[in-house]
């Protein structure tokens, strides 16, 4: 009788064991098979309530979707951009990587060819037609002149003063992409309204000094400009403040910025960066994945323009109406709005 039990027993063990042996088979499965993403931080880093937050949020997204993990770096003034992204593939566990800002274009097509079998992404990437793209490397860029264009005619059509101002961060080919359009759109409703243009600085660093963009907006606004439009990441801060200060408009950039100076806000120009990354995540999880160049403006929603509960009492309905007009022109090709 004791001789059955035990018999029983050890059965029993035995089967447990297997048991709880697949169990950890399957979950390590599961862990090798689990998507990561990598992402390395323009300047200014998380928190910049803009351009950086807006790759977070996608970031977030994808992971709530889809269960990715991701690990991101913040390189702080960007000198590091090289070696954090070499970091960041040389991670067996991560298979796509993104740059975020067109400061990356160089070291990211750099990595993408040291490293062929991992996938990359650059937002804003800097298009150069005399140098090739690695066939693992999407280029994601936006028409920011379109929807610059559109708060340039917003801003001229509000404007009491016909003055308006723009602040730039780095001064660049990508955010005189911005200040072009915003020109020209102002320009389209009112061949006399004037422009105050202006850049914090010639080099990355004007995309983290908030204090000398506020000392360029109060200017701007001291010298009769009644709304001013910034690109200027982080420094953006800087604006908002001189515009609560001197109860003037600013208009944002990149997200809603809204809540940074409530009733002082009259739109932003928005860039879907954060749906650009998860959508890029998407693609590279369904598969195959793409490389080339990526394009988005009006037309694909890559880029538009804030008008909602928050706003819409500093918006009165005939500009609302005319700016719609405006933007169904641009997707139509009535009007051409030049990046240059």
């Amino acid at each position: 009788m004791n001789r059955i039990f035990f018999t029983a027993l050890l059965i029993a063990a035995v089967m447990i064991s297997s048991c709880g042996k697949q169990e950890d088979k399957s979950n390590t499965n599961s862990d090798k098979s689990k998507f990561k993403v990598g992402l390395v931080f323009d300047v200014g880093g998380r928190g910049d309530k803009s351009f950086n937050d807006a790759a977070y949020k996608g970031l977030e997204r994808a992971k709530k979707d889809f269960g990715i993990d991701f690990e991101v770096i913040d390189p702080g003034d960007g000198a590091d951009r090289e070696s954090a992204l070499r970091k960041l593939a040389s991670k067996p566990d991560i298979s796509l990587i993104f740059g975020v800002g067109f400061i990356f274009t160089e070291d990211i097509t750099k990595i993408a060819q040291d490293f062929p079998d991992k996938k990359f992404g650059c937002v804003d990437y800097s298009i150069n037609p005399n140098v090739k793209i690695p066939d693992n490397l999407v280029a994601l860029e936006f028409k920011e002149e379109e929807g610059s264009f559109l708060v340039g005619a917003l801003a001229c059509l509000t404007s009491k003063t016909k003055k308006l101002g723009f602040v730039g961060g780095m001064e660049s080919a990508l955010i005189r992409k911005f200040e072009k359009g915003f020109v020209q759109g102002a320009k389209y409703i009112d061949p006399e309204c004037k422009i105050f243009v202006s850049y914090v600085s010639v080099t990355g660093e004007g995309f983290k000094n908030p204090g000398k963009a506020e000392e360029i907006a109060i200017s701007q606004y001291s010298s009769g400009a009644d709304i001013i439009y910034h690109a200027s990441g982080l420094s953006g801060i800087g604006v908002f403040k001189a515009a609560k200060e001197n109860k003037k408009f600013a208009i944002g950039v990149d997200l809603d910025q809204y809540t940074e100076a409530p009733g002082f806000v009259l739109t932003s120009m928005v860039k879907v960066v954060d749906e650009i990354i998860y959508n890029t995540i998407l693609d590279m999880k369904n598969g195959p994945f793409k490389g080339g160049i990526k394009s988005l403006g009006l037309k694909e929603n890559g880029v538009g323009y804030v008008y909602d509960n928050n706003n819409k009492n500093l918006i009165s309905p005939e500009v609302k109406e005319k700016i719609e007009g405006i933007k169904k022109k641009i997707i139509d090709g009535e009007i051409k709005v030049s990046a240059e």
